[in-house]
């Protein structure tokens, strides 16, 4: 029921435009009732975003993921914004149906803006809590999420108003593979020979129960 809304939204959307389209003529189309769409949607300008929600929880779940807090957290954001490319992909059609429309209706460019500044709050609790140790922690966390988004979304823009031609993967993978050779951390080598120097020795202290990942940040800060 939930995607014969959706088809059926962005089909009338298509014939007659979004502002003359009501939500009676939604659920006509669909052959279900009025009830049935505001259980799914609380407006219509969600039912062109039906995607997102499930998107971003998907986005909450990996960044939380417990097993990804030794990878530099410069990386694990630029693999998390993966994951809403995968959504657009998908659905080619579907995207680029959506990508026309909120050219087109400002009320759906508002929204669409509303859903890409959830992403990158998402994106930015994550690398806030990862950089909690640094005096520029929050400024980073702020400036790398943005930078990831604005990536992104730079590259699927471009994808989508090609038409879809070409590997949106391909594109997007540029965008955020610059993104994290500027941004990222790179952890210091021993000095070459393998061992360091044996006056260079570092004690870190962390309460038991302390994650991994911030025992490895200290000891790159410590290093720095």
């Amino acid at each position: 029921m939930r995607d014969a809304l959706v088809a059926a939204a962005i089909a009338l959307f298509e014939e007659r435009g979004f502002d003359a389209t009501t939500v009676d003529d939604i659920v006509a189309r669909a052959g279900v009732g009025r009830r049935s769409f505001f259980r799914y949607f609380p407006s219509k300008e969600s039912v062109v975003f039906p995607d997102h929600e499930g998107a971003l929880r998907r986005m909450s779940e990996f960044l939380a993921d417990e097993s990804g807090f030794g990878q530099d957290p410069v990386a694990r954001v630029c693999d998390a914004a993966r994951l809403v490319l995968a959504m657009y992909a998908a659905d080619p059609a579907f995207s680029l149906a959506r990508y026309r429309l909120t050219r087109e209706v400002p009320a759906l460019r508002t929204h669409e803006l509303a859903e890409v500044r959830r992403y990158e709050s998402a994106l930015a609790a994550f690398l806030r809590a990862r950089y909690a140790g640094r005096a520029d922690g929050g400024l980073r966390a702020d400036v790398v999420s943005a930078a990831v988004v604005a990536a992104h979304n730079h590259a699927l823009r471009g994808w989508l108003r090609s038409g879809g031609r070409g590997d949106p993967d391909e594109l997007v993978e540029h965008a955020l593979e610059w993104v994290r050779a500027t941004y990222a951390d790179e952890v210091p080598s021993a000095p070459r020979g393998g061992r360091a120097a044996e006056e260079d020795v570092m004690v870190v202290v962390a309460r038991r129960g302390t994650p991994m990942w911030r025992v490895v940040q200290q000891v790159q800060e410590a290093l720095d």
